[in-house]
């Protein structure tokens, strides 16, 4: 870098319009490193505190990303997207397709509009573990009962956060299909009601509960949440036409990246 010269506002502010005009200019990337803070207190001439300071208020800001003590990165932009109610009937719709079309695409592009393909990680990881307290007392488990648990990751580009979802199934009711225990067969086409539907089991309900929390540091850091970002948390609950609740799924989206769009038909008088 060059010291800067030019009449420029001070203190922190300075260096946070010089490292934006860096970043806006091209000089910097979405995923590349800044410079360490003695450089840039040195290039901006303000001591190291002001400097570091800089470097937050652009980390509240969702500018630069990075953990203290950590490299500090220009934040990758995090994919948006938006949840709708909608996407259920189609994703049940699409349940009966034969395999060709359901591999084609699934309700994940409805929401970020990224094809599944086109993704940097997706990666599932599979496993069977007793149930968590609350999963057990909402699929009507015995404390210590089984259940299947899905872990999706995914990352739309390298340098980005991670989006995740978490889903249980009972085990002895996943257990009459081996292939669901499968690694190899993920992403599975048609998502969990296809896979329920392999187990004799259609949905006829889903219910969606949204809680907001203040993430946890190591949240932050694998979802890249800027400071202050709450998680909208989403508890989805699919349920048989006999009324049993078949599947629970968590998935945290951070603030910063999601709309939820909720449409309920009314029955005509």
């Amino acid at each position: 870098m060059t010291k800067q010269t030019s009449s420029a506002p001070t203190g922190a502010q300075k260096v946070v319009v010089g490292l934006m005009a860096l970043i806006e200019n091209g000089d910097l990337s979405p995923g590349d490193p800044i410079p360490k803070t003695a450089d840039l207190a040195e290039h901006f001439g303000v001591n190291k505190n002001t400097a570091s300071r800089a470097v937050q208020l652009l980390k509240e800001r969702g500018v630069l990303s990075g953990k203290a003590g950590g490299t500090t990165r220009v934040r990758v932009p995090p994919m948006y997207q938006v949840r709708s109610t909608t996407r259920y009937q189609i994703e049940k719709d699409r349940v009966l397709l034969p395999e060709e079309e359901r591999r084609t695409a699934g309700v994940a592009e409805l929401d970020s509009k990224i094809p599944v393909s086109a993704m940097y990680e997706n990666h599932v990881k599979l496993d069977v573990l007793p149930a968590p307290a609350d999963v057990a007392e909402v699929l009507g488990l015995e404390p210590g009962a089984l259940v299947l648990r899905r872990i999706g990751t995914r990352r739309h580009r390298e340098g980005a956060g991670e989006s995740r979802s978490v889903s249980y199934m009972p085990h002895d009711l996943a257990v009459q299909n081996p292939a669901l225990f499968d690694p190899d067969r993920e992403p599975w086409p048609g998502g969990s009601l296809h896979q329920l539907y392999t187990l004799g089991v259609e949905v006829e309900r889903i219910e969606d509960t949204i809680t907001a929390y203040m993430p946890s540091a190591e949240e932050m850091e694998r979802q890249d949440i800027p400071l202050g970002v709450p998680i909208m948390h989403v508890r989805k609950i699919s349920y048989s036409t006999s009324g049993d609740a078949v599947e629970v799924t968590d998935i945290p989206f951070p603030a910063d990246r999601i709309k939820l769009h909720y449409v309920t038909p009314l029955r005509p008088w």
